[in-house]
C-alpha cells in the first residue's frame, strides 16, 4: 500500500516527512488543520528537521497558532521548536522539555484555534507522554503512535508500558463505541476510515500477543538448561520463539516490546 498523505475532510492536511524506513512506515505524518475559511492552522508532529518538509508544512499552514505534539519521539519532535520559532508560536506538549512557552497540554486540555476544537486524551503506553487528539467536527482521532496506519505500534520498555498502553486502547474504543470517532488520523501510515475495527483488532493482537509469551516463558522454564536462563537473556530468547516470522531487522524493537510485556506479567502476578 502506498501513502503519500493528502488532504482529508474539510479541515485537515497530511504531510508526510522524508525519513521512510523499517521503524517509522512511509515516514512520519505531520497534519495540518485549520478550520475552513479561519486564518490561523494548528500543526501536529512537525517531524524531522528536513527543510524541504518545514518548508512544505509553513506553505500549507499559512499563519500557525500552535504546535502540538503527541509525543517526545524525535521523528515527532525534533523539528517542533526550530518550526515554532519560524511561525512565531509556541509549541504544547506533555514534556514540560519539549514545550516551547509556558502552555503544557494534558488530558482533557482543549485546543481551540480560530474556531477549530481538539479535545485531548491521555492515551499514554507507547511512551509515558503519549496524547490523542479528538476532532469532533470530523468524528476523528489523531493517534501519533498509539495506533499506527499499517502494522501494529511497538511498546518500547522501560518507558513504554504495556498496562497503560491497554487502557489507552480501550480509552479510544469506547470513544468509538459511542461514536465520538469514525477515524483514525495516525502518526504514520495510512489514514483508518473503520476506527472501532482497528481497536477491536488492537486489542485482540495485543492479547494473542500477551498470551504467546507467557506460553513461550512457560516453556522456556521447563526446558533443561545447565545454569538456568540468565534474566537478560529471556526476552531474545522470548523473540526468537514468538517473532520467529518476523524480520530480524525488527527483532531489536520486538525485544523492546517482550520486556515491556514481561513486566506486565510480573506486574499481574
Amino acid at each position: 500500500m502506498t501513502w503519500s498523505g493528502g488532504a482529508f475532510g474539510e479541515r485537515a492536511h497530511c504531510i508526510l516527512a522524508p525519513n521512510a524506513n523499517t521503524m517509522t512506515l512511509d515516514g512520519t505524518n505531520t497534519w495540518v488543520l485549520r478550520e475552513p475559511g479561519a486564518r490561523r492552522s494548528v500543526v501536529i508532529d512537525p517531524g524531522p528537521p528536513d527543510e524541504s518538509h518545514l518548508a512544505a508544512i509553513a506553505e500549507r499552514a499559512g499563519q500557525v497558532g500552535v504546535v502540538l505534539l503527541t509525543h517526545h519521539h524525535f521523528d515527532h519532535s525534533e523539528s517542533a521548536k526550530e518550526f515554532a520559532e519560524r511561525m512565531g508560536c509556541g509549541v504544547r506538549a506533555l514534556d514540560p522539555d519539549y514545550r516551547l512557552g509556558s502552555e503544557g497540554l494534558g488530558d482533557g486540555d482543549v485546543v481551540e484555534v480560530d474556531g477549530l476544537e481538539l479535545r485531548i486524551v491521555g492515551t499514554p503506553g507507547h511512551t509515558a507522554d503519549s496524547l490523542s487528539f479528538v476532532l469532533p467536527a470530523e468524528s476523528a482521532v489523531l493517534t501519533g503512535d498509539t495506533v499506527l496506519g499499517r502494522g501494529t505500534t511497538v511498546v518500547a520498555h522501560p518507558d513504554g508500558q504495556l498496562g497503560a498502553y491497554l487502557d489507552s486502547l480501550d480509552r479510544l474504543h469506547a470513544l468509538a463505541e459511542a461514536r465520538e470517532i469514525a477515524t483514525i488520523w495516525p502518526g504514520h501510515g495510512p489514514v483508518i476510515e473503520e476506527a472501532l475495527g482497528a481497536l477491536d483488532f488492537y486489542i485482540a493482537h495485543r492479547a494473542e500477543r500477551l498470551g504467546q509469551v507467557e506460553a513461550a516463558v512457560a516453556e522456556l522454564r521447563d526446558q533443561p538448561h545447565p545454569e538456568g536462563i540468565a534474566t537478560d537473556e529471556l526476552p531474545r530468547r522470548v523473540v526468537e520463539m514468538v517473532y520467529a516470522d518476523v524480520d530480524p531487522v525488527l527483532w531489536g524493537a520486538a525485544e523492546l516490546s517482550v520486556r515491556a510485556q514481561l513486566a506486565h506479567l510480573a506486574d499481574r502476578d
